[in-house]
């Protein structure tokens, strides 16, 4: 069922938006150090570099970057240029994925479209290396992001956007209880050819909810003995969801 969006109505019966008298401008996100169980979230640094190039590189080839703005890279002094530019950008604000159980380097990923009065960020170029795709600290990696969004800076409302034809992109952002809000046709031209560009988000209201699934699919009780996980995260959120029927 479509959600009807909440509003009220003014003076002359017109609907608008609730009102929100307590609401003020958030912080930009900065230098934070965000640390989890099975990685730690850092700013991108330029000793990050040949780390993370050598994990990039254990990709049979380059498809990992098809749908990225950038990349894939030959050379590691090209790698290392690119990462420099990402240092020096404070809109995306890019972090390194650092393993914890190596203390190696092993993807960055950042925020964007940084709206601090309306309480809006993006998530964005994630470029997770073998290394770190399918492994735990990858999960742990998006919920550290969006807990700091959310729970320590105070946004309203976190955005994916992908290539529509990333159907990859389009998964990750399901599994993580990303909402599928519509196709924006011919959004943009990256690599000299036309992107209908895919939106999803989770707004404040789907947080609790989210969180609840993020720590409970993250417990080392939902692995057994070889790693397996015993509950995706999409059913630990349909289990726990009536726990959150006014949340959500």
């Amino acid at each position: 069922m479509e959600e009807t969006p909440p509003f009220v109505c003014n003076a002359y019966g017109q609907p608008v938006g609730p009102p929100l008298p307590h609401w003020s401008p958030r912080p930009r996100p900065g230098d934070a150090v965000l640390e989890g169980s099975h990685c730690r979230i850092e700013p991108v640094a330029l000793h990050h570099g040949p780390a993370l190039f050598a994990a990039y590189r254990m990709a049979p080839d380059g498809r990992d970057w098809t749908y990225m703005m950038a990349g894939p890279f030959a050379e590691e002094a090209e790698y290392l240029a690119h990462l420099a530019s990402l240092i020096e950008s404070a809109d995306p604000k890019h972090y390194t994925v650092i393993d914890r159980s190596s203390s190696r380097p092993v993807g960055t990923l950042a925020l964007m479209r940084i709206d601090p009065a309306s309480g809006v960020i993006e998530v964005g170029h994630v470029a997770f290396s073998p290394l770190l795709q399918r492994q735990r600290a990858a999960t742990e990696a998006q919920f550290l992001m969006m807990s700091y969004v959310f729970d320590t800076l105070g946004y309203r409302r976190y955005e994916w956007k992908c290539d529509a034809l990333n159907a990859p992109s389009r998964r990750a952002a399901e599994r993580l209880g990303f909402r599928f809000e519509g196709v924006f046709r011919q959004a943009m031209v990256y690599k000299g050819r036309s992107r209908d560009t895919a939106w999803y988000a989770v707004i404040d209201r789907d947080w609790p909810l989210l969180r609840a699934a993020f720590r409970a699919w993250l417990d080392p009780a939902n692995f057994d003995a070889e790693g397996r996980q015993r509950h995706g995260l999409a059913e630990l959120r349909h289990t726990l969801a009536p726990s959150f029927a006014g949340d959500v």
